[in-house]
């Protein structure tokens, strides 16, 4: 199939290009991993489409004061090679070597996985296991959403229409704490059957799930359980995982209870 007809247009600034997207129809173009396919497939007819990839301002990875930021249109393959990321968000380091493939790494940005707030995508599960602040702009201003408020449902999100991701912003590792990332999938690069992120630090865990509900999830029960095999019971509370064309539902909790070991162990092993 071939796409529906549409208006291009490629802003110079991002004030310009929130005025185009503040139009009804219009789609913001970054990457296009997923926006592209979705046209040609007649599952999204937007009458604009508002280019943003020459805007400087969303652009660029830095460390800012204990915080790594992280500009929307970093692509996958930036986090990939970014000193900043390895030293500062392992976890972000760690996961992005599972997202798709090379191609689609040089192409693919973070803001635009964040906005499509695929259910089996890694970055959202990222940000909230390292509590993430997401940086939203509109033609009203900017404001800062933490990840725990902004995936709202199965592709859904708190961006209001005409919005932009400009950057999130990654808490800087400290030393006493530790990260750990594991999925499983069919064969390396697919999107992940059920994938875990987590983060401890001081007593305090935080396990996020992806690919596991129709969102990126904190699993709350299993964080609060004393020990390990606690936690793996508590799993059942915090996850109600939907069957796909080759799992149950049964099938991917067992999965989800196997990374939760994995990643335990991991978190608890001395450096």
């Amino acid at each position: 199939m071939k796409a529906p007809s549409f208006a291009y247009a490629k802003p110079r600034a991002l004030e310009e290009a929130l005025a185009l997207l503040s139009r009804a129809e219009a789609k913001a173009l970054a990457g296009g991993q997923s926006l592209i396919p979705s046209l040609n497939m007649r599952l999204s007819a937007p009458e604009l489409l508002v280019d943003i990839t020459g805007l400087e301002a969303l652009k660029g990875i830095r460390l800012e004061q204990d915080v790594v930021r992280i500009g929307a249109l970093a692509t996958h393959a930036e986090i990939e090679r970014s000193e900043a990321v390895a030293k500062h968000v392992p976890l972000l380091a760690e996961a992005v070597q599972h997202v798709a493939h090379p191609a689609i790494r040089n192409r693919g940005t973070i803001g635009g996985s964040l906005a499509l707030a695929d259910p089996a995508a890694e970055y959202p599960a990222c940000a909230l296991a390292l509590d993430a602040t997401l940086v939203v702009a509109g033609t009203e201003g900017r404001r800062q959403v933490k990840a725990t408020e902004f995936f709202k449902g199965l592709f859904e999100t708190a961006l209001r229409p005409g919005e932009l991701i400009v950057a999130v912003e990654f808490p800087a590792q400290l030393k006493d704490q530790r990260t750990a990332f594991a999925e499983l999938a069919r064969r390396h690069g697919d999107y992940a059957i059920v994938g875990l992120a987590a983060f401890a630090a001081n007593g305090t865990k935080r396990f996020a799930f992806f690919g596991a509900a129709d969102r990126a999830v904190l699993a709350r029960h299993a964080a609060q359980a004393k020990d390990l095999e606690a936690a793996k019971q508590a799993l059942a509370k915090d996850l109600q995982p939907p069957a796909d064309l080759y799992h149950s539902p049964a099938t991917k909790l067992h999965l989800a209870r196997v990374l939760l070991e994995r990643t335990w162990n991991r978190l608890s092993t001395p450096r």
